[in-house]
């Protein structure tokens, strides 16, 4: 086989959606001639933890891992001596614009502004070294460096650098080719406004960011605007490769069972700036006008969730109706996901999230259930529930609309008419984007 090394901050048995995009890519390398070899921290933050993920890596996979120093232990220690002993950490994403204090706000300005273009940065340069030498004994055909974090990106940039000089020196044979995976975009990404940088680190982050597109062979974006904003700025080729879902992840024990209930579900981060005010509003009309609705009606969250979520949920009359399940083991999360009667997509409200695809809309569409948006109707989520015919995309404020929706979908059920599935998705499978990704390596 082939070889390809793989440089990712997320492996497991750490969870998170960061984790599957590439744990299932390795699972479907072999079977197209690649060996993955993964190269990864041995101490990484690790937010979740789901070692049922393992599973999904193959036998044939190499996995190489080194240790990393990260600020975040230090950190966590200052803020809690300022706040005393609340909870640190607690927001899903401690970037966003919403309701910072002092520390907060003091934090964010360090870290945008000392660590570029992350917290992980102090990990690059010891990775090259590393893996320099390795690479002098165990060379492979390709290189894939996957970010967030996108010191990734820096380590697959200093590592192309070396493999050159070595090239010419005749140190070894051939060179790989290097493909950069943006999971997100960097400087366009909906948080990097709120760093609080400076005009140096912004200046900085930008240069490294076109240092890493122009210095790839290829680029791989997952949402089609994303791509077409990379390609407007480097001659090197960017590519579509999409997240999806994994079909062997759908093959359940039984029927997914919901307890006779009508059951909202959302799985993964909820973030406050992504808080579906309006759709608690309809929720808490529907409970208030039909006492059969509301007596059916239980909303499940699986995930990290912010507080600004549960204390809305609590304001609309909705905390009794609400099961706040945590963070699950990914196979748990889809089997929740299949006994949902609606699945909720809410979507962060920033401008640049338009050009977004959560990476849970494809698991949506393989569950099979009806999928409520909340967010732009002309991004790129919007484009694929039309495609797909799986549901449908509501702006932030039309309460109105939500509540028809959900309305009509539960009145069909009673009726023993469920909504029908959506099509179109096969496309979306782990196994095809794979194909995909061999015929960009």
């Amino acid at each position: 086989m082939k070889r390809v090394l793989i440089i990712t901050y997320y492996w497991p048995p750490t969870g998170g959606s960061g984790v599957q995009r590439w744990v299932k890519f390795a699972k479907y390398l072999p079977s197209q001639g690649w060996q993955p070899v993964i190269y990864t921290p041995q101490n990484p933050e690790q937010l979740a933890v789901d070692g049922s993920l393992a599973s999904d890596v193959p036998e044939c996979a190499e996995v190489l891992k080194t240790r990393i120093t990260e600020p975040y232990g230090l950190y966590r220690k200052i803020v809690r001596l300022i706040r005393g002993d609340r909870e640190v950490g607690g927001e899903v994403n401690p970037l966003n614009s919403q309701r910072k204090g002092f520390a907060a706000r003091m934090a964010v300005l360090v870290r945008g502004n000392c660590f570029i273009p992350d917290p992980r940065a102090g990990w690059v340069r010891p990775s090259v070294t590393f893996l320099s030498r390795y690479l002098r004994e165990h060379p492979v055909d390709a290189i894939v460096t996957t970010g967030p974090p996108h010191s990734m990106h820096l380590i697959g940039l200093g590592l192309m650098k070396i493999l050159r000089k070595e090239l010419s020196r005749g140190r070894i044979k051939t060179l790989p080719r290097w493909t950069a995976d943006f999971r997100d975009p960097w400087t366009e990404m909906f948080y990097f406004k709120h760093m609080g940088l400076l005009p140096f680190a912004e200046r900085k982050h930008r240069r490294l960011e076109q240092q890493v597109l122009d210095g790839a062979d290829t680029i791989i974006a997952v949402t089609p605007m994303v791509q077409e904003d990379f390609q407007k700025r480097t001659t090197t080729p960017v590519s579509l490769v999409t997240n999806g879902f994994d079909e062997d992840d759908f093959q359940l024990d039984g029927e997914p069972q919901s307890g006779g209930k009508f059951v909202l579900v959302h799985t993964g981060l909820f973030a406050d700036d992504g808080n579906p005010v309006s759709l608690w509003k309809a929720l808490a009309s529907l409970c208030s006008r039909d006492e059969a609705f509301a007596e059916s009606l239980e909303i499940w969250l699986a995930g990290k969730v912010d507080g600004g979520i549960l204390k809305s949920l609590e304001t609309f009359g909705l905390k009794d109706r609400t099961k706040n399940l945590g963070y699950l083991p990914h196979r748990e999360t889809v089997a929740r996901q299949c006994a949902a009667s609606i699945l909720l997509l809410p979507l962060r409200q920033e401008p640049e999230y338009r050009k977004v695809l959560p990476g849970k809309i494809f698991e949506y569409l393989a569950a099979g259930r009806p999928v409520l948006g909340i967010g732009q109707e002309d991004g790129a989520a919007a484009a694929v529930l039309r495609d797909s015919g799986a549901g449908e995309m509501f702006d932030w404020d039309r309460q109105r609309a939500m509540e028809d929706f959900i309305y009509g979908i539960w009145q069909s059920g009673r009726n023993g008419k469920p909504a029908g599935k959506g099509s179109n998705v096969d496309k979306y499978s782990r196994k095809a984007l794979t194909g995909q990704l061999v015929k960009i390596l």
